[in-house]
């Protein structure tokens, strides 16, 4: 049988979804790409904001047309799943079989028992729409992890050294999806990326929801660190990067190994989400305004040419003219690299679902995009140093006109960040390009881009 993936929402979530992927493939089944060609179709949700879960929805809807068709089966798992499981199977039963979280520790069972029987299996437990409590989440075994097969080309993959998270920020509905923080033990990350190096893994992308967190349950103190620097040690791992680094997380020791390590990036993904000392107080950050501006002065002194990344919520309830005054004055002045902005979304069953002086739509929509033009002006500002500097480039693709060669810098994280357009004037084979790291010379920029040539 043909089997065809979705994979919605984060790196992490496409991290299960290589696994299930491993799970088909390693049982015999053909993985195709074109949904008109699945006998069973597996779509992976996010249920992290409204926006999330009505693509979802939407995505399961869609899918759900092919079983006029060729599809059999129509198996749909993650975190919508998880948080919203007796809904769904009550208003999708287009769906032959819903998969939560906290059953992948019995997710082949489950696909091989419908497979078996032809018919949706009835699960006993009942799921509250509402959030009660913080579920214990099962990991995916090392075998998963091991198995799985890489969806995103032939130079970099992700990879999860924890799952959930125990930060508990109010408007956060992760740690009751995902559960509280759970680090994977160093020798199975370790055993994991060497399998990828040896696979032909250039760049290793190191993800949880707060990497800072790494080590503490299991070791009882943070171990990024020194995770980073063993895994520097692999042969054949060029680039290596962390994502979500919590700013109370991040320590004189990580900050140390990132600035004298040559294979780590120098760069930061710090979400901080504000900087009202009011607003990240209801937010229940663990971060004042002024930790923050002196975290970012110490990254900088430190690493003067690092990159970094931060993303911010605009519009949560209690968020005066005052404070988001306060916002934008601080954006313009930190001058992030890169920086992403959500508007607050009304979370079920988190506390700040029920906080007064909720922001009413419109307001949140023109502090977006406030903040978005002041950011705008940023990156141009940025982006002009970029002209005459020499990068190291990721060459990874080449346009359809093939005028240009399209790669990344060690700066750039794939499919969030700007890319490097390589103008194709010399006489350089493909072969001898692509897959390969290139010195180029930055000619022109956009807001987020930027052209090249070969050094």
């Amino acid at each position: 049988m043909n089997v065809g993936f979705i994979s919605l929402g984060c790196s992490k979530n496409l991290i299960d979804t290589e696994s299930l992927i491993g799970m088909f493939q390693k049982n015999r089944f053909q993985i195709v790409n074109e949904e008109e060609k699945a006998d069973i179709l597996v779509i992976n949700t996010c249920g992290f904001i409204e926006s999330a879960k009505e693509e979802a929805i939407n995505t399961i809807l869609e899918m759900a047309e092919y079983k006029k068709q060729r599809c059999q089966y129509l198996i749909v798992m993650g975190c919508l799943v998880q948080r919203y499981y007796e809904e769904l199977t009550k208003a999708l039963p287009e769906v032959d079989l819903f998969i939560k979280i906290e059953d992948y520790d019995k997710l082949w069972d489950k696909i091989e028992d419908l497979l078996k029987r032809g018919i949706v299996e009835k699960e006993k437990k009942k799921s509250s729409k509402k959030i009660t409590q913080i579920p214990q989440m099962p990991m995916l075994t090392q075998e998963q992890f091991l198995n799985r097969v890489i969806t995103t080309g032939k130079n970099y993959a992700y990879i999860k050294i924890g799952e959930g998270c125990s930060n508990k920020c109010t408007y956060c509905a992760i740690p009751y999806i995902r559960g509280p923080f759970a680090s994977r033990k160093m020798e199975d990350i370790l055993e994991e990326a060497d399998m990828l190096a040896k696979k032909g893994i250039k760049e290793l992308i190191v993800i949880a929801q707060d990497t800072t967190k790494y080590g503490i349950d299991i070791y009882g103190e943070s171990k990024l660190a020194e995770l980073l620097e063993k895994l520097s040690k692999i042969e054949g791992i060029k680039w290596i990067r962390f994502l979500y680094a919590y700013p109370e997380g991040i320590t004189e020791e990580l900050i140390d190994v990132v600035a004298n390590n040559d294979k780590i990036a120098n760069y930061f993904d710090i979400p901080i989400q504000h900087i009202s000392d009011k607003i990240l107080k209801r937010m229940n950050r663990r971060t004042s305004k002024e930790q923050i501006e002196n975290l970012l002065k110490n990254i900088r002194e430190q690493i003067p040419n690092v990159v970094l990344r931060t993303s911010l919520i605009v519009g949560f309830p209690g968020e005066t003219k005052e404070d988001f005054e306060e916002l934008k004055e601080f954006v313009r002045k930190a001058k992030f690299d890169k920086l992403g902005t959500f508007m607050y979304s009304k979370e079920d069953g988190t506390p700040a679902e029920k906080l007064p002086n909720q922001i009413h739509g419109n307001t949140k929509k023109a502090r977006y995009n406030q903040i978005m033009k002041i950011q705008q002006e940023i990156s141009k500002e940025l982006q002009g140093k970029k002209i005459g500097k020499t990068y190291e480039v990721l060459i990874e693709d080449m346009s359809f006109d093939g005028k240009y060669y399209i790669g990344r810098t060690m700066q750039d994280v794939p499919e969030m960040d700007g890319i490097v357009y390589i103008k194709n004037n010399t006489d350089k084979k493909p072969e001898d390009t692509l897959n390969h790291f290139i010195n180029c010379k930055v000619t022109d920029v956009s807001d987020y881009d930027v052209i090249a040539e070969f050094v």
